[in-house]
């Protein structure tokens, strides 16, 4: 009786270790159809925070000096649709033979920071006689002054000597 028992005992587990499941399509596409509207409404949510800065909107003209340069340029910050902190940069100073020109684009990253990629050209008549010098690259602008004026941080020029080429709001 004793295997008689077990012999039962282990038939009936076989058969429920056996059972295949089963799922309707219908539940599948209820899921997918589940899934997808909600990676449509985190794609809407995404995309409106990607498009409004983290930081305060620089766009417009803005005060660009140099140090060597008496009068003051202007700077153009022009924001860069769908991107946020984002910036196509523009300007010039000049003053006689002496120019500064800044072309490229800026990205805004953190209340302090700018990372500037592209070209500022300068000419001035007092470093090499007026030979063009130009930064190529990433630089970065820095404000100690909360927001007021960013200098650039790359400071040495061609000729060896510091200088300070700002950009005020």
């Amino acid at each position: 009786m004793k295997n008689f028992l077990t012999a039962v005992v282990l038939a009936a587990f076989a058969v429920s270790c056996s059972k295949k499941e089963t799922t309707s399509t219908s539940d599948k596409t209820d899921s997918t159809k589940i899934i997808d509207s909600i990676n449509a409404a985190r794609t809407k949510i995404n995309d409106s925070i990607k498009s409004k800065n983290h930081f305060k909107d620089f766009s417009g003209s803005h005060k660009f000096t140099h140090n060597s340069i008496k009068n003051s340029g202007s700077v153009n910050f022009k924001k860069i649709d769908g991107e946020r902190d984002h910036y196509d940069v523009s300007g010039n100073i000049s003053s006689g033979k002496n120019t500064v020109e800044i072309k490229g684009f800026i990205a805004v990253v953190s209340d302090k920071h700018m990372n500037f990629t592209g070209e500022i050209t300068e000419s001035i008549s007092a470093n090499d006689n007026g030979k063009p010098y130009t930064r190529k690259g990433t630089k970065t602008f820095l404000s100690k002054d909360g927001g007021k004026t960013y200098r650039l941080q790359d400071m040495v020029n061609g000729s060896g000597f510091v200088e300070y080429i700002d950009i005020h709001f």
